[in-house]
């Protein structure tokens, strides 16, 4: 320690009284011994003092020079990296923030947050990159800026950082495809992402996303033996539902409050006959919806529909398990139901309609979706 201090206070003697050449010489002579030996965080903090006094006193080349030093050292001094990476030139502040394990994600999201296209193109090429950061990334940065991060396998985006991605990939067919072959998207989230690409692009995916693809599918067309021979179209019951329903929706009686009634009366047939009319898709997609566990897809054709949160509840109540449903489980879907867009849940529903076009009798006389 003595040591160490000892010669930074030379080194510090030597800017107070030197020239510009010895203050350059000084700086990389402080720096070669910070990277070389071992200190403690004492001695690496004035390390930091002494660099730092000699980087303001040097031209962007030779900061440009610094930083790529620093960005490569496991014990840079947190004074001069905070300086490289707030550096308005992109030469100087570029290497730290794409390659320095010292930068914390306060200054990454104080740069990207200040700075220009150049430094967050430069924070989206990081090797890890944490939510907080994406979150600012997918706001303030341009359509290259948005491609390198979607492109990046070690970002992690928040749930309102991919929805804001979705947004910004409608019409730009490298991005939807970018965003859509990350393995760390959601179902639900791929599913906006497919429902608003492009054809191309759609394709594409289909042949690099199969297993994505083929899980959104059977979402819409598969339906169990059980629940057929429970609640299928074979019945009588069925048959009078149908024509009660049809001749209410012909009429123009069919709408929210009718679902809802029929919902609090158990009437499962009449619900998902309504559902189906209101929302062009047909029966079988609608009671898949009703009795999935995974309640997301009931959710969405009741936001697309505009449907009240009473009346939504009463549909999952009506769906789950002998009409039980824990306080916890109505808290989150109440939370994921507020949190889901009305524009957003049609074009799901458009691209479900998409996928069943032609698949029966029932699909091709449903009429389009009605909106309450």
């Amino acid at each position: 320690m003595n040591g160490a201090k000892s010669l930074l206070q030379d080194l510090d003697d030597a800017i107070a009284r030197g020239t510009d050449e010895s203050r350059a010489r000084a700086l990389w002579h402080a720096t070669d011994i910070l990277i070389t030996g071992r200190y403690s965080d004492d001695e690496i903090s004035m390390f930091g003092e002494v660099i730092g006094r000699l980087a303001d006193e040097i031209e962007v080349a030779a900061r440009a020079q610094l930083s790529e030093v620093m960005s490569a050292c496991d014990h840079a001094p947190l004074n001069v990296i905070e300086r490289l990476a707030l550096d308005d030139e992109i030469a100087v502040a570029g290497p730290v923030l794409r390659d320095s394990n010292r930068i914390d994600e306060k200054m990454l999201v104080q740069s990207a947050m200040t700075k220009g296209q150049a430094h967050l193109l430069a924070i989206s090429q990081r090797q890890s990159i944490g939510e907080a950061v994406t979150d600012v990334l997918v706001k303030r940065g341009n359509q290259e800026v948005v491609t390198s991060v979607a492109k990046n396998e070690g970002a992690r985006f928040s749930g309102s950082g991919l929805l804001h991605m979705v947004r910004r990939a409608e019409g730009d067919s490298i991005l939807a495809e970018q965003l859509g072959l990350r393995k760390d998207v959601p179902r639900h989230i791929f599913q906006q992402l497919i429902a608003k690409a492009s054809e191309d692009v759609r394709r594409r995916l289909e042949t690099e996303r199969p297993e994505m693809m083929s899980q959104i599918q059977s979402s819409v067309t598969e339906v169990t033996g059980d629940l057929q021979s429970k609640f299928g179209p074979s019945s009588r019951s069925y048959f009078v539902a149908k024509r009660v329903v049809t001749t209410q929706y012909r009429q123009g009686n069919l709408n929210q409050d009718s679902i809802s009634n029929y919902a609090r009366q158990h009437r499962f047939d009449e619900v998902q006959i309504g559902l189906s009319l209101l929302s062009a898709l047909p029966v079988d997609v609608i009671e898949r919806a009703l009795m999935d566990r995974n309640r997301e897809m009931i959710l969405v054709l009741c936001k697309a529909l505009d449907f009240s949160w009473d009346t939504t509840m009463s549909l999952l109540f009506l769906g789950a398990k002998d009409h039980l449903i824990t306080a916890r489980e109505l808290q989150d879907n109440e939370r994921e139901y507020g949190r889901l867009k009305i524009e957003t849940s049609r074009s799901i529903l458009k691209f479900y309609q998409s996928r069943k076009t032609g698949a029966g009798a029932d699909a091709g006389r449903q009429p389009e979706l009605q909106v309450h």
